[in-house]
């Protein structure tokens, strides 16, 4: 990938007001797979193409799908799976991965980014997450050798639970448990010129404290929004907010020009009885709102000259995905590739720089509870 990661385009229509948007190009849709009613690849790769989709990221590297994108225009992320991270450590473990998931398939197929594991770091796993920084080094080690690290990025998403604080955005810190991995981490990336990816989901923030959080602030909806006593920025949405406090976070550690992107955010369209908020008219109002956002090529408050780069969660709803009814019900698409909601998607037959302002001195302002280090 380069350095704006995403170049998905879509092709927008409201359809409400009749109206022909034109392509977004900072806006990715996560293709999970934990289904078994799910539309073979060579399907899910007309559906994308009709989008005018060009970007995509899937949770392993599953042949059937390297092998059905190939001579497309659709660029995949792809994933190593957190139970394959300790093996991967090894440098000729990850030489032979890199030989045997990648190189075959590249460069028919347009392979932009590596995701070495996913939220290895949880509140209620965290064994595996030692290995993350190791593998990853070992992977791009791999990717030079292979003379592919100049077309193929090494990173990973993160869950929001990384942070010790997110309220307000200039108060972000990373939890002292992993703020030594996370130097490591930052480090990594600061030196590949790679991402920090973040899934980042609002609804989990409102479904926790509906009475405490306006519904619109969460939605992307007009509403009176809030400002971070610290630095005065304006947010009107929380989405924004979160990057922001990962931005602030990153400089504490000493890093304050990674670009950070979200690898995914979306809002289920059903849910539980005590899932508040997961319901057909949210997940539209969500996705149609952020879409219209990354329209305009928006960055946050604290960026707001860097486009930020966004991957919707997510392309279908996925019906053997464990928890709660709200994990299978995140899909704009039904498995039969009709529309779960209408989130102004256009189906067609052919496809076709950081803020100046100084993070640094506005994290030692901030009155927290985080470690400066």
């Amino acid at each position: 990938m380069t350095k704006s990661i995403v170049f998905l385009l879509f092709s927008l229509t409201f359809l409400e007001h009749g109206l022909l948007f034109p392509r977004v190009s900072s806006l990715g849709i996560n293709y999970g797979q934990v289904g078994d009613n799910l539309p073979p690849p060579d399907k899910v790769l007309q559906l994308l193409s009709s989008l005018h989709i060009n970007k995509t990221r899937i949770y392993d590297t599953n042949p059937q799908i390297l092998t059905s994108f190939a001579n497309s225009n659709i660029e995949l992320f792809v994933t190593i799976e957190n139970q394959m991270l300790p093996s991967l450590v090894d440098p000729q473990q990850a030489l032979q991965w890199v030989n045997s998931r990648i190189k075959p398939y590249f460069p028919t197929t347009k392979i932009g980014g590596i995701a070495v594991g996913n939220e290895l770091y949880t509140d209620d796993d965290s064994s595996l997450i030692r290995y993350l920084v190791p593998a990853m080094i070992s992977i791009h080690g791999a990717l030079v050798e292979t003379g592919l690290d100049k077309y193929i990025q090494v990173s990973t998403p993160n869950s929001l639970s990384v942070l010790q604080e997110s309220y307000p955005p200039s108060a972000g810190c990373f939890r002292p448990e992993v703020a030594g991995i996370m130097i490591q981490l930052l480090g990594f990336l600061h030196s590949t010129k790679s991402p920090f990816w973040i899934n980042a989901y609002p609804y989990f923030a409102y479904k926790d404290s509906p009475t405490k959080i306006p519904i619109d602030y969460v939605l992307f909806n007009p509403n009176a929004g809030m400002v971070d006593p610290y630095t005065k920025y304006h947010y009107d949405n929380m989405l924004y907010a979160q990057v922001d406090a990962v931005i602030f976070a990153m400089a504490r550690l000493g890093y304050k020009d990674i670009e950070v992107g979200v690898s995914e955010t979306g809002w289920p369209s059903k849910g539980d009885g005590d899932e508040v908020g997961a319901t057909v008219s949210n997940a539209a109002i969500y996705n149609k709102n952020l879409l219209r956002r990354q329209l305009q090529g928006e960055g946050t408050p604290l960026r707001p000259n860097m486009r930020l780069d966004v991957y919707l969660f997510a392309l279908f709803n996925e019906d053997l995905k464990p928890g709660p009814t709200s994990e299978r019900n995140y899909g704009l698409y039904q498995p039969d590739e009709t529309m779960a909601y209408n989130v102004g998607l256009l189906s067609t037959s052919s496809s076709t720089s950081t803020s100046s302002t100084s993070i640094i001195s506005l994290t030692s302002s901030a009155s927290t509870v985080c470690i400066n280090i």
